[in-house]
């Protein structure tokens, strides 16, 4: 099983589990914990990061193909 897993959330954000290093463009590091919510929405008041201002307004329902 991987370390880290990345997990999109019907509607709402990425949730990231895992000991992880986020940097920004510039190499700049985020404080994270060892798990985190990244916002799909663009909405977010606190990106990268989800803080949950995409509830309601935000449709989106990834789906993998499947592995047959």
């Amino acid at each position: 099983m991987a370390d880290v897993r990345i997990q999109t959330m019907d509607r709402g954000p990425l949730i990231v589990r895992g000991d992880v290093e986020l940097v920004d463009a510039e190499g700049n590091v985020f404080e994270t914990k060892k798990q985190f919510a990244l916002c799909r929405c663009g909405i977010s008041q606190n990106k990268p990061f989800c803080d949950g201002a995409h509830s309601g307004s935000f449709e989106d329902c990834v789906r993998a193909d499947k592995v047959l």
